[in-house]
């Protein structure tokens, strides 16, 4: 699903966010309990959107479970040594007692302190000082050491995906790759060589199609502006399908995908649309794992209790819901938004409906998610929504799929869709235990899918895929180098000292 678009100017910066205070009778905060925290709060962790967490307490020392008030928490963020800061703050109400601040900095400031006040009094510990230099996303300053980097990340330990994809891969030849990966696929499919040297990005191009190449570019020019990346090689697949199909008996190609399937031996990466919106936070995009949590819709109880679906007839399964939502309209909303693939069946599926504003899903107790060409990639927004996700059975998968559990975070339907009505009426039967595993994808999603933590998979990845290689990786005949982008309005000096690993 694209992302919604806002305009980049026009943006009230200034010190801070404030609105009116107010709070629901018997949902009151205690401001000296409430508890503050999240990597927002430490200057080290740079982010393209800063986050942290308010968990909304009471007198008593219980956590509050339902929101106190939209405009219950003030922030406002200022610098010690500068009397205006380029600042966008955000309080997002999650509806559940806690609050997700999240803050753009266009530019990079000095000892930031963080003010957090409920009815003008400090919340936890507030106000919260980032000591030293506090570095905006544009800032080109990689902190040298990776391990350290990831540890003031708090990168997980491991990713599975990860440890799967690259289990193929007993080592991985850069020279061979070099000549035999754009033989075999430059005919018919439109792939990025790149080569990081030096902590610089280098490509070239195969293929005709070859324009979504600019998400690949911001993410490896966003993590070197952020840690040095060790030196590597390595092939992008720009299409939707995964390509390596070979068995891994046979001599296989190390080929990074933005999602796999069952029959396929690519390397996920996380999508496209999910990266998008990790580097556009606040900035051009409205669609991204923030920005759902604080538009959640409804409560529980008060959402409508149908399975919602929108999109296009990129599969016939598609069809095949559409159908029966015609049949069972009690039970399922499912309607096309767009035909393209099966324009000779529209006068059978349509009429077309007009799109429906993501945000306005979560009015519904149940989302279906459903294969397009390959997956569908809105997977991880609706997680984050408030609504029990029914997963359609899927020969494709996202960089996350590993993690997750049916019964636990989603709630599981045949590829034929042959149990989708029951499985929906089970849950009309169940409400409680679905109201719990939309909480729990929920949290899910919380945990494992913020930018944060798509960051710690892609430098992960490209670490562990750099120590299989044999040959030193290199700069060949080509390749140009993808410049990183200049601000001559506010730039940044790099105060970073250190040792880089020796990978």
């Amino acid at each position: 699903m694209s992302p919604g678009l806002l305009p980049l100017f026009g943006v009230c910066f200034c010190l801070g966010v404030f609105g009116h205070l107010g709070t629901k009778a018997g949902l009151v905060p205690d401001a000296e309990k409430t508890l503050i925290w999240g990597p927002g709060l430490e200057a080290n962790v740079v982010l393209p959107a800063r986050f942290f967490y308010i968990q909304a307490v009471d007198s008593f020392g219980t956590n509050l479970t339902s929101s106190p008030g939209e405009k219950s928490f003030e922030v406002k963020i200022t610098s010690a040594v500068e009397q205006f800061t380029r600042i966008w703050v955000q309080v997002l109400d999650r509806r559940d007692g806690s609050f997700l601040v999240r803050y753009r900095m266009y530019a990079t400031y000095t000892d930031l302190q963080i003010h957090i006040l409920h009815k003008g009094k400090h919340v936890g510990k507030s106000p919260y000082t980032l000591e030293g230099p506090v570095y905006h996303e544009g800032c080109d300053c990689p902190e040298p050491s990776g391990s350290v980097w990831e540890a003031r990340m708090h990168c997980p330990q491991s990713f599975s995906q990860i440890d799967q994809d690259l289990s193929h891969f007993t080592s991985i030849d850069p020279d061979r790759n070099a000549q035999e990966i754009p033989q075999r696929f430059r005919q018919r499919q439109s792939l990025c060589h790149y080569t990081i040297r030096d902590n610089k990005v280098y490509i070239q191009t195969f293929g005709e199609h070859v324009g979504f190449r600019i998400f690949m570019d911001a993410i490896l020019l966003s993590l070197t502006r952020k840690v040095r990346l060790p030196d590597l090689e390595f092939f992008v697949n720009l299409g939707d399908w995964p390509l390596e199909k070979r068995k891994p008996s046979d001599k296989i190609h190390p080929i990074f995908s933005w999602c796999g399937s069952n029959s396929t031996r690519d390397i996920v990466m996380p999508t496209y649309d999910l990266t998008e919106s990790v580097l556009e936070t606040m900035g051009r995009v409205s669609l991204d794992m923030m920005s759902v949590q604080g538009n959640t819709g409804p409560a529980w109880a008060e959402k409508n209790a149908t399975a919602l679906w929108r999109g296009r007839d990129s599969r016939q399964e598609r069809l095949e819901l559409v159908k029966l939502s015609r049949a069972h309209p009690d039970l399922i909303d499912a309607a096309f938004t767009n035909f393209f693939f099966f324009k000779h069946d529209e006068s059978l599926y349509g009429p077309l409906v007009k799109h429906v504003s993501f945000f306005d899903f979560f009015k519904y107790k149940y989302q279906i998610n459903i294969d397009g060409t390959v997956a569908a990639y809105r997977l991880p927004y609706l997680l984050a929504g408030d609504s029990a996700v029914f997963k359609v059975e899927s020969s494709y998968y996202e960089h996350f799929y590993q993690q997750l559990r049916a019964w636990e975070h989603y709630i599981p339907v045949r590829a034929d869709l042959g149990d989708l009505l029951e499985k929906i009426q089970w849950a009309r039967d169940h409400d409680s235990e679905a109201q719990k595993i939309a909480l729990a994808g929920q949290q899910f999603a919380r945990r494992h899918l913020m930018g944060d933590t798509i960051l710690c998979y892609y430098y992960r990845l490209f670490t562990e895929y750099s120590r299989l290689q044999v040959t030193r990786p290199k700069v060949r005949e080509g390749m140009e180098l993808v410049e990183q982008p200049e601000d001559e309005l506010f730039p940044c000096s790099c105060h970073r000292v250190g040792v880089k690993d020796e990978l």
